[in-house]
């Protein structure tokens, strides 16, 4: 195994078959991360989403997809290219992967590809025991979804972080506030269906937590191009907390602990859930308006 994988490896607890796998696939992103700046995609593009606080701001739960922003609107923009630089980075360093863009069938901002690699077979390759790679099945996959969106909403800031490993190199992020944004967003607007994204409220919880300034006018600029706001009026911070005051009471508080448990080292992280906890958290979020 090389070196430097040895050394990002080194920074986990491999206690179970998940433990090696939530390793595994950290690692894939952060390498994805490196050959997408060997590439210059942070020239055009940002990092957002849960697992840009996971890498870059240290939430402590693992996240599974990857989410880019352009900086600017193009709906021309080719991710194709962008993914040979991602595999042939991840091959480099020992790993065996394909990178392929998803085609799509019907119009979206949203450009797509998914890192798909043998789950067992990258598992020997970090010197998972036997044991561990017993419990996964001959062909099941290891996969990463890589998004791009292509109509960013706009008033998002951006900053630069550096990472250390496997070399040194730098991505340009959203800063917390309209990372914040695009979660809350998430929390206020996505659908459902049938199951309760419960990792958006654990990492409302972690912003509220550390006293990150949630960006309204971001928010009101994601939630206008969803058609979730639609008020001649800015929106203001009474209108944001009526809804998410409305969002808490239909929550299922059951539905969203399980969602996120798998994610989690310590599952107790959790137990106090329920809706006066989270009416708690509610009062103590911070806000900024950028147009101010």
């Amino acid at each position: 195994m090389n070196r430097a994988i040895a050394g990002m490896l080194e920074r986990y607890e491999r206690r179970s078959s998940d433990d090696d796998v939530n390793a595994l696939r950290e690692i894939f992103q952060e390498i994805t991360l490196c050959g997408l700046w060997r590439a210059k995609f942070f020239e055009q593009a940002a990092f957002y989403g849960g697992t840009a606080l996971r890498v870059l701001f240290g939430l402590d739960r693992f996240s599974e997809d990857m989410d880019f922003s352009l900086l600017a609107p193009n709906n021309r923009f080719d991710l194709a290219p962008y993914c040979i630089f991602v595999e042939n980075e991840l091959n480099s360093w020992g790993f065996s992967v394909k990178v392929e863009t998803k085609k799509k069938t019907k119009r979206s901002a949203v450009e797509s590809a998914f890192l798909k690699a043998n789950t067992r077979e990258q598992l020997l390759s970090i010197d998972a025991t036997e044991e561990m790679v017993a419990a996964f099945h001959g062909r099941r996959q290891l996969k990463i979804k890589i998004e791009v969106d292509t109509d960013p909403p706009p008033g998002f800031s951006t900053e630069t972080k550096f990472m250390l490993q496997p070399i040194p190199f730098s991505v340009k992020v959203y800063d917390q506030p309209s990372l914040f944004a695009g979660k809350m967003h998430a929390v206020l607007c996505r659908s459902w269906r049938t199951r309760v994204k419960g990792r958006d409220w654990y990492d409302l919880v972690w912003y509220v937590a550390r006293g990150t300034q949630l960006d309204l006018a971001h928010l009101e600029a994601r939630m206008r191009q969803s058609g979730h706001y639609n008020d001649d009026a800015s929106l203001d911070e009474k209108t944001f907390r009526l809804r998410l005051a409305k969002k808490i009471e239909e929550l299922d508080i059951g539905g969203a602990r399980s969602d996120v448990e798998r994610f989690l080292t310590d599952s107790s992280a959790v137990s106090v859930w329920s809706r006066e906890f989270f009416s708690a958290v509610a009062d103590r979020i911070l806000t900024r308006n950028s147009h101010q």
